[in-house]
């Protein structure tokens, strides 16, 4: 597996910063439990169906207690337009009331404990560990595994391989933000199909790219 060099990623990661200097995830919350909640939500839906129907509902039901109170059968109606809103709707309720009986109704700080909550899983904890307290945590989703790989900044081929190798190479200074560029590159530039290399801003950088050009060069 072709990888870029620590200067290259520099270049990739300062290109990225020039162009999006405070990325913002595209979920809609208030406050941690309600980025919890969207983001155990946005499993296998996408952040605007979770925005959508969390609108109405985080009017109501914005903390661990209330959220408990609504119960499954009162927070299906909201989130029944979300997949798999069953599941998402048992999960949500049963970490609410874990927060509330363990917790104190706050939001963990730490990993395995927040990965103790129904339906949070080492990615739902890194999003919240890195977007809630600021910490240097790489959430790996379908878009950071396809594409790390893919441009030359992580290998692997499992979340957790990409996660360790992105810990690993991509600078501390850039682990603030660096999965909030990942994604949004993922998600509306080097898509799954028909990826926009030519508006790509690290196209000239990007493995995947130079290996097209040479396979090209050499027919």
């Amino acid at each position: 597996m072709q990888l870029l060099t620590k200067e290259q990623i520099i270049a990739v990661m300062e290109r990225f910063k020039a162009q999006n200097p405070s990325p913002k995830s595209e979920l809609e919350w208030t406050n941690p439990f309600t980025l919890l909640v969207s983001v155990v939500l946005s499993a296998q839906a996408t952040d605007k169906s979770v925005n959508k129907a969390t609108a109405d509902l985080y009017k109501i039901a914005d903390s661990p207690e209330k959220m408990a109170e609504l119960g499954v059968e009162g927070l299906i109606p909201y989130i029944k337009s979300i997949g798999l809103y069953n599941a998402k709707a048992k999960n949500v309720i049963g970490l609410s009331k874990m927060l509330v009986r363990d917790f104190g109704g706050v939001i963990p700080k730490d990993r395995e404990a927040l990965m103790k909550l129904p339906g949070v899983g080492r990615k739902t904890a890194n999003v919240v560990l890195n977007v809630v307290y600021g910490m240097h945590t790489m959430p790996v989703d379908t878009h950071l595994l396809r594409i790390c790989p893919k441009i030359g900044l992580a290998q692997g081929s499992t979340p957790e391989a990409v996660e360790a190798s992105l810990m690993e190479r991509i600078p501390d200074e850039y682990m603030e933000h660096a999965h909030h560029w990942f994604i949004l590159h993922g998600r509306y530039v080097c898509t799954a199909r028909n990826p926009k290399c030519e508006n790509c801003l690290i196209n000239d950088l990007c493995c995947h790219n130079e290996q097209v050009k040479f396979y090209d060069n050499n027919l």
